[in-house]
């Protein structure tokens, strides 16, 4: 089932909450859903994923107006397929109950994993795919049926997935919800099992409002401006390579890109002559490469631009990687070079905003404390990156900042475990999931005691109180 809303007809909220009743209608009535179950829903999204995905592929292109291939395929496909098989191949040892020592004889004590029931999914535009299908992998295992909204900034490959959806999947199952922001906003606000939003900070905080109305718990996987701290230690071509590797995947539009670097001040020219070669050598041209990502819409591209304008205008020097030197002004086309912005100052848009795009601003120290202390001083991003040998400093970063993950010498990396929790803290969002961490965010642990024959916890209660409880209070108070 799809709900498709138009400009001329927008879904209403009685639509949305009129699907929502009949599947949570569903889960009450067939019940908590088996082992079998959960695995076919996951086979039957690994399916829809693997039989459907040069017209995924396709469909995502065409909404960006060029992206890579080869980078769909590997970050929204195969990453979607890695983590709804990881959950079918460990969903039997999740499931199990976690049995604890009781207190009193004879009392046995549990804690159960219950599907919460219906849970709503806003997924983002930049990775369309993989940021609906990696919380779905979770929400399926945790025995749960979901709603998804998916962004109406990627329109064909939003029809595309519902489609899909409603050719796998009982409408009961999982619906899909096509339309604007208001939509979106009206989405929202229905009373969800759970609710999990992966975008921005400013519209997460409207998320985490609307919910509250309906005291909706969420899980929010923002973004913010994940820093790279570079130790004098650190190998500077490695760092180069690997930070500009993931800074022009998919032209940057990723939560967690290199927002900025934390460099010594001595490296400066170093690392600016190895990013020219690097990047050059990636990408000969630009314009019309296939492997090089548009910007996804006239509106980001504009945005983009205007942050390049306010750094150089407030004494930045811009360094564009353009080899070919084309022609990049074109608006249709929408690319826009890997930059990076020297001499960086803090009134700068670039070091203000997250700037999901190529560019990438750059800011010198002279001593390590610096960078800690500068990390420190601004919201907690969704990840923090540090790049070097020195053992003290490592530790410094792993204890003295905190980020939803460290990754140590490469970059974003971490999300390709998912034995790891993936999620951010702070103004980076809240929650997690990959993994048994997303099965048990879409669960709820109940506690289940069994009481012993005679019922000592019970009986410590029962009036009169005489010498026995008196001697049990004596043992509670004075034990040390």
């Amino acid at each position: 089932m799809s709900i498709l809303g138009h400009q001329a007809k927008a879904v209403s909220a009685e639509q949305l909450a009129t699907a929502l009743a009949a599947m949570k209608q569903a889960h009450l009535a067939e019940g908590p859903a088996s082992l079998e179950l959960r695995r076919d829903r996951l086979d039957r999204a690994i399916a829809l994923l693997l039989d459907n995905r040069e017209e995924l592929v396709a469909a995502v292109s065409a909404d960006f107006g060029n992206r890579s291939r080869e980078q769909t395929l590997l970050s929204d496909i195969a990453g979607s397929v890695a983590s709804l098989r990881h959950c079918r191949e460990h969903l039997a040892e999740w499931m199990q109950a976690d049995s604890h020592p009781a207190p009193f004889p004879g009392c046995q004590a549990r804690v159960d994993y219950q599907p919460l029931g219906v849970v709503g999914v806003i997924s983002p535009w930049n990775f369309p795919i993989v940021l609906a299908f990696g919380p779905l992998a979770s929400i399926f295992a945790a025995g749960n049926r979901a709603m998804l909204k998916p962004s109406e900034l990627t329109p064909r490959i939003s029809a595309l997935l519902a489609e899909l959806i409603a050719r796998y999947f009982d409408a009961n199952e999982l619906s899909t919800v096509l339309g604007s922001a208001e939509v979106g906003a009206l989405f929202s606000a229905q009373p969800f099992d759970h609710l999990i939003f992966t975008g921005g900070t400013a519209v997460g905080r409207h998320i985490m409002r609307a919910a509250a109305d309906n005291l909706v718990p969420v899980t929010l996987e923002l973004g913010g401006k994940s820093p790279v701290l570079v130790s004098r230690s650190a190998d500077l071509a490695t760092v180069v390579q690997r930070v500009m590797t993931v800074k022009t995947f998919n032209a940057g539009q990723i939560c967690l890109a290199p927002d900025y670097v934390l460099l010594p001040e001595e490296a400066l020219d170093d690392f600016v002559a190895e990013a020219m070669r690097f990047v050059s050598e990636m990408y000969p041209t630009l314009r019309s490469n296939p492997d090089y990502t548009s910007i996804i819409n006239p509106r980001h591209f504009n945005r983009l631009h205007s942050y390049l304008a306010d750094a150089q205008a407030k004494g930045a020097r811009l360094l564009e990687i353009n080899p070919a030197q084309e022609d990049l002004s074109d608006r249709e086309t929408r690319k826009i070079a890997p930059t990076l912005v020297l001499d960086a100052r803090d009134e700068m848009q670039v070091l203000r905003e997250e700037i999901f795009g190529p560019l990438l601003p750059i800011k010198t120290y002279r001593d390590f404390a610096e960078a800690i202390d500068y990390v420190n001083a601004r919201p907690r991003p969704l990840a923090a990156y540090f790049f070097g040998e020195d053992a003290d400093e490592r530790q410094q970063v792993l204890e003295r900042t905190t980020s939803g993950a460290l990754v140590v010498n490469d970059c974003m990396s971490h999300v390709l475990f998912e034995e790891l929790p993936f999620g951010g803290v702070g103004h980076s969002g809240m929650g997690a999931y990959h993994g048994v961490y997303g099965f048990r965010t879409f669960s709820h642990a109940k506690a289940v005691v069994v009481q012993s024959p005679v019922g000592e916890s019970n009986l410590a209660m029962r009036a009169p109180y005489g010498e026995a409880i008196h001697g049990l209070l004596d043992q509670l108070l004075t034990a040390r």
